[in-house]
């Protein structure tokens, strides 16, 4: 779980980095799971855009809805949780896309934005291959930007901040097996990889039950919100459905 001074990083600054969740054979089965998953890809798709790997594989399922990875959502949205969605980002090495800056509550059809997303870091995730950067502070109007969208497939995701460019970005280095945590709110994104490392890292996203959910909302991104299965994590139900 988070301690203390790293909850109180999250709420002042929007990010906080973690311990490890995993470690051993455990972090070994998930990287080899993953890399089975990236080669399974069909031939063409890169492996920067892989969303729901769990809808179809029950253990990255038990992952994602196991006791400490859902104690860290605890801390931070309450005791009634459930599992939103999944996202895994492989950014291939030498080439590997960049992530352009955006807010992640852009493209969230819920309301309130209680949700967050906890990091799982693959691989090492270094300044070298492409972590994650943040624009620290920036959750704290709480409120969504005017998001540009490119389509092209020149980054991994197709909302930016046309022309944002922060001087004072802080890179989020993450060891493999262990996470980090941010605001759905901040604003963040990675540059490309050109180092010869692949860098692979699964983005988790957790609510509180007591959201609402607007199915109809069309995604720019082209996920598809009517189909979206959420998983019941802990403490109360809510108005929400289930796939468990």
């Amino acid at each position: 779980m988070l301690t203390p001074s790293q909850l109180d990083h999250y709420r002042a600054h929007g990010h906080a980095v973690g311990g490890a969740l995993l470690a051993g054979p455990a972090l070994t089965e998930l990287q080899a799971r993953m890399a089975a998953k990236i080669a399974a890809l069909p031939p063409g798709r890169r492996s920067e855009n892989m969303p729901s790997i769990h809808y179809d594989d029950a253990w990255f399922t038990r992952l994602f809805l196991s006791a400490n990875l859902v104690d860290v959502a605890a801390q931070i949205l309450g005791p009634d949780v459930a599992l939103f969605t999944s996202y895994a980002i492989s950014k291939r090495a030498e080439d590997g896309l960049a992530v352009a800056w955006h807010q992640d509550a852009a493209y969230f059809p819920i309301e309130p934005m209680d949700t967050f997303t906890l990091w799982l870091a693959v691989d090492d995730s270094t300044r070298e291959n492409g972590c994650m950067q943040v624009a620290a502070g920036t959750h704290r109007a709480r409120r969504v930007l005017g998001h540009a969208d490119d389509q092209s497939g020149a980054t991994v995701l197709p909302l930016h901040l046309d022309g944002f460019r922060p001087e004072d970005a802080v890179d989020i280095e993450v060891p493999a097996g262990a996470f980090s945590v941010h605001d759905p709110f901040i604003l963040h994104g990675s540059p490309p990889n050109r180092s010869p490392s692949r860098r692979c890292g699964i983005t988790i996203k957790y609510v509180s039950t007591a959201i609402r959910l607007d199915r109809s909302f069309v995604s720019p991104s082209g996920f598809d919100w009517r189909g979206v299965r959420l998983f019941h994590a802990r403490g109360a139900r809510g108005g929400l459905d289930y796939a468990n």
